[in-house]
């Protein structure tokens, strides 16, 4: 898997809780107080989001953050 794959996937998943949740993109960058163009890139992996930036939309989304170090 290469970098944009990850992204790719991320952006995947939180476009998707967030339309489960009727949340709108605009809502979802107001409450995580992060821009609404970062968000947009994010869902469309372009972005790849800074830890503190994906801890944020984790939060108002109600998701958690797993790391599996793989060895």
């Amino acid at each position: 898997m290469n970098m944009n794959d990850g992204k790719e996937a991320i952006g995947g998943i939180i476009h998707s809780r967030r339309k489960a949740r009727k949340i709108s993109q605009e809502q979802l960058a107001d409450i995580a107080s992060i821009s609404p163009r970062t968000l947009r890139d994010i869902e469309k992996g372009i972005a790849n989001p800074e830890l503190e930036t994906l801890m944020k939309i984790c939060n108002v989304l109600g998701m958690e953050i797993k790391i599996e170090v793989i060895q």
